[in-house]
């Protein structure tokens, strides 16, 4: 997946939102909880996203994944190019990590945001 098709996809999440961060990278979030986080410049890291700690477990031995820096601890991979992942199994890791983050909120942000629809 490219930039433009991982917006796209992130933003078709209820209630997703997205925000440019530390000038450089483009954040999704659902109630202002990141879910998602796309590099705008080249770096080391690409792309970031929340996973469960089986799956961070996974990934982080595949080629061109690894722990995210600085939030590793909260099981987010890093990729190190947007094509380690197929497009399939990145779109199941977005909606994960959305789910992950949204289940994590508090209930009245929860809440707010169904009042929203």
């Amino acid at each position: 997946m490219n930039i433009e098709e991982i917006r796209e996809f992130c933003l078709s999440m209820p209630h997703a939102t997205e925000d440019v961060k530390w000038g450089k990278d483009l954040c999704f979030c659902v109630g202002k909880k990141m879910f998602t986080v796309v590099g705008l410049e080249p770096g080391k890291t690409v792309g970031s996203l929340k996973c469960t700690p089986e799956k961070f477990a996974e990934l982080i031995e595949r080629n061109g994944i690894g722990p995210a820096p600085y939030v590793a601890r909260y099981h987010w991979i890093g990729l190190e190019r947007l094509d380690a992942l197929e497009d399939g199994e990145f779109k199941e890791l977005i909606e994960k990590a959305y789910e992950l983050v949204y289940e994590k909120l508090p209930k009245k942000v929860r809440d707010e945001l169904k009042t929203e629809d």
